[in-house]
C-alpha cells in the first residue's frame, strides 16, 4: 500500500507543477508590467536629447562651412600675395640686373644655354686690362672643377683643360707649388680642393680660405678650421688661396706684403643676386697692363657692386678662356700649366 502511494505521488507530481505555476502566474506577469508614464517620460527626454543633439551638429556643420569660406579666402590672399611677391621680385631683379649692366657696360661676348648665361666685359682702366665674367648659373653641375690632367700631381693649361672638357669658360683656380717626388715634378695644392662633394686630399688647416659653389649653384667661401666648416656649406666645387677681398661689400684686411704690389689677378667672386663673376687681370707688361695692387681691386669690385670676392692664384697663372680663345696675355708670355681649373661646362 505504501509503495502505491508512493508510486501515484511521482505519476502527479508533473501535474502538480503545472497547477502551481498557474497559481503565480499572475503575479509574475504583474511584476513584467512596465508602467507606461515611465516610458513617455524617457521617450521625452530621449526626443529632447536628440533634438539638442540635432541643433549642435548643425551648429557645427555652419561653423566648419564658415571655417572653410575663411581658409578659401585666405588662401586665395596667399596665393595673390605670393604671385604679387614673386612679379615684385621678378622686378626687382630686373632692376638690379640692368643697374649691374649699365656699370659693365657693353658686354663683348654673350652665351645662353640650358645650364649658364655668360656675359663677357673688358676692363679697361688706368694702368691695367682685363676681362671680366658675368654668370648666371642654371644648373649647378655646368661649373667644375678639375685637376691637371685629371690627376693629383700634375699640371695642365686653362685653354687645354677648358677644351679637353669641352668648356665655354674656363679660369685658372687655386695656389700650388712643385717639388721632387722619386725624381718626377709633382704638384701640390695648397689649401682645400673639392670636386663633386668630396675633399681631393685630407683637410689641411693652413689659413687659406675655401671658395667654390654649394649644391645650390651658390657662391661659398669660408676661412675653414676644420673640415666640418666646409662641409657646412655643402660644397659641390671649390679651390683655396689668399686672401679673401670682400665679405658682405666689406673690404677684407690685406696681407702687408701684398698691399702695394702690382701684380696679374684672377678673381671670383659673387653680386648680391648671387650671380657669378670671374675676373682676370693682366700685369707685369709696361705696353699692355702692369697690373693691380688687391686694395685698388677692392674698390673695383665695390665700383662694380660685387659682394663676395676671393683672389685665386695670379701672376703668371691667370688666365682666362672662353670659346675656343685666351681672352687675356699672361704676363710670361704663354700660359703656365696650373694645378686646377674652374670651368663652365656647355
Amino acid at each position: 500500500m505504501r509503495r502505491a502511494s508512493i508510486f501515484l505521488m511521482f505519476l502527479l507530481a508533473p501535474f502538480l507543477s503545472i497547477l502551481l505555476m498557474i497559481k503565480g502566474f499572475p503575479t509574475m506577469a504583474q511584476s513584467l508590467i512596465i508602467p507606461t508614464n515611465t516610458i513617455n517620460d524617457e521617450i521625452i527626454v530621449l526626443q529632447q536629447e536628440t533634438e539638442t543633439l540635432g541643433n549642435a551638429v548643425f551648429q557645427l556643420a555652419t561653423t566648419i562651412n564658415e571655417q572653410h569660406q575663411v581658409f578659401a579666402q585666405q588662401d586665395e590672399k596667399i596665393t595673390e600675395l605670393t604671385s604679387v611677391s614673386s612679379e615684385q621680385k621678378h622686378l626687382s631683379d630686373d632692376i638690379y640686373e640692368q643697374k649691374i649692366l649699365k656699370i659693365l657696360g657693353p658686354a663683348s661676348y654673350a652665351y645662353l644655354s640650358d645650364y649658364s648665361e655668360i656675359k663677357i666685359f673688358s676692363l679697361d682702366e688706368l694702368g691695367y686690362r682685363g676681362s671680366i665674367a658675368k654668370i648666371k648659373i642654371f644648373d649647378p653641375s655646368a661649373f667644375k672643377v678639375v685637376l691637371g690632367q685629371d690627376t693629383l700631381g700634375k699640371l695642365e693649361a686653362t685653354s687645354a683643360a677648358a677644351k679637353r672638357n669641352n668648356a665655354i669658360l674656363a679660369i685658372n683656380g687655386g695656389g700650388f707649388y712643385t717639388e721632387q717626388r722619386n725624381g718626377v715634378q709633382y704638384a701640390q695644392m695648397i689649401g682645400n680642393t673639392v670636386i663633386d662633394g668630396k675633399l681631393v686630399e685630407p683637410f689641411k688647416d693652413d689659413g687659406l680660405f675655401f671658395s667654390g659653389i654649394n649644391k645650390n649653384g651658390q657662391v661659398i667661401g669660408t676661412t675653414p678650421q676644420s673640415e666640418e666648416d666646409i662641409m657646412a656649406l655643402t660644397p659641390y666645387q671649390g679651390v683655396s688661396f689668399l686672401p679673401v677681398l670682400l665679405k658682405e661689400g666689406i673690404k677684407m684686411p690685406i696681407p702687408k706684403e701684398w698691399q702695394i704690389t702690382k701684380q696679374p689677378r684672377t678673381i671670383i667672386g659673387k653680386y648680391a643676386n648671387d650671380d657669378l663673376i670671374m675676373i682676370v687681370v693682366d700685369g707685369r707688361q709696361n705696353d699692355w697692363s702692369l697690373g693691380v695692387t688687391l686694395e685698388r681691386l677692392q674698390d673695383k669690385l665695390l665700383e662694380l657692386g660685387v659682394k663676395d670676392a676671393y683672389n685665386l692664384d695670379g701672376g703668371g697663372s691667370t688666365a682666362m678662356y672662353y670659346n675656343g680663345a685666351l681672352l687675356n696675355r699672361p704676363s710670361e708670355g704663354r700660359e703656365r700649366p696650373v694645378v686646377n681649373n674652374i670651368l663652365i661646362l656647355r
